[in-house]
């Protein structure tokens, strides 16, 4: 099959959003939509007639083309049917863009073994199980948080507030995601207006009796998983523990629906124990840093 990197501008979405729909590894992030909206620039590897794609988001400074990662954007990758090799691939990257970062999704495994790459950690919860099969994986200290709330006078309800949801979120993690830009904040905000005409975004969230907002929620959603996207606790949420009130009655909600709940990572180390504290699974996917400068440019950019 013929390998071809096409411009955005130039790619055909229809296409294009019907190989990462029907593909049992195209997720949210490899819509054109999403790409769009949250990507500086990006282009496509195009396998064949639309077979197989692979997003890549660049930027360019000092003259110089490199891949990276646009924030809310866990996973890219090679998405579809096609037999393609890494070295192929690779070749393609590299025609584009000689240095970068880039984040291949979880059934990239294979693919990328000849890569000197990081494994990053991704957990979920299967919401093909019903509720009571997913409590019973619940670990002690998940169980024993969820009792300690059930026994507050908590409200877990439905809202349609994405400002609200994001605004919460950027003002208490700033810090902590310093590449997020004001900007950069506000072209997701309004992906996530754009995503909830369609029914693609659901959020939730706990109250207390005051009315005050302990926690919230924000998924995206599509055929095959619940993405947890956007998440906020408050000081007093955390002080009865209404961030696991949440997502328990989040999987009581959900429960059979017959996709993936994606809880979004990850490598730190409390939100991993978190994650793994509600039974989650572990789908690593991969990182690769490559640097294909030349050789008096590699002395200055590793």
């Amino acid at each position: 099959m013929s390998i071809q990197i096409i411009p955005s501008s130039l790619i055909d979405k229809a296409r294009w959003d019907a190989c990462v729909t029907s593909s049992g590894n195209g997720l949210i992030y490899a819509n054109s939509g999403y790409l769009d909206a949250m990507a500086d620039n990006w282009s496509g590897v195009v396998v064949g007639d639309y077979e197989a794609v692979m997003a890549l988001p660049w930027r360019r400074k000092w003259g110089i083309t490199y891949l990276y990662t646009p924030p809310f954007t866990q996973q890219l990758g090679l998405i579809g049917e096609a037999s393609v090799t890494m070295n192929e691939l690779k070749q393609q990257i590299i025609n584009l863009a000689n240095y970068g970062d880039y984040l291949f999704n979880y059934e990239n495994s294979g693919l990328v073994d000849s890569l000197k790459a990081e494994s990053c950690n991704n957990y979920f919860i299967d919401l093909q199980r019903s509720y009571e099969e997913i409590k019973v994986a619940y670990r002690k200290s998940f169980q024993k948080n969820v009792n300690r709330a059930s026994h507050q006078e908590l409200f877990y309800s439905n809202s349609s507030d994405v400002d609200e949801a994001t605004a919460l979120f950027y003002q208490y993690n700033k810090t902590n995601i310093g590449h997020v830009e004001p900007a950069t904040m506000a072209r997701f905000t309004q992906l996530c207006k754009q995503l909830q005409q369609s029914e693609k975004v659901i959020i939730r969230k706990v109250t207390n009796t005051e009315g005050a907002l302990l926690s919230i929620v924000l998924l995206l959603t599509d055929e095959k998983r619940y993405y947890n996207i956007i998440n906020f606790t408050s000081d007093a949420g955390r002080q009865c523990e209404s961030n696991y009130f949440l997502y328990d009655q989040l999987f009581k909600e959900l429960a059979g629906c017959g996709k993936l709940f994606d809880l979004e990572g990850s490598d730190l180390p409390g939100v991993k124990a978190f994650y793994e504290s509600m039974g989650g699974l572990n789908q690593p996917y991969t990182h690769w840093h490559y640097n294909e400068l030349p050789w008096f440019l590699k002395l200055i950019k590793k």
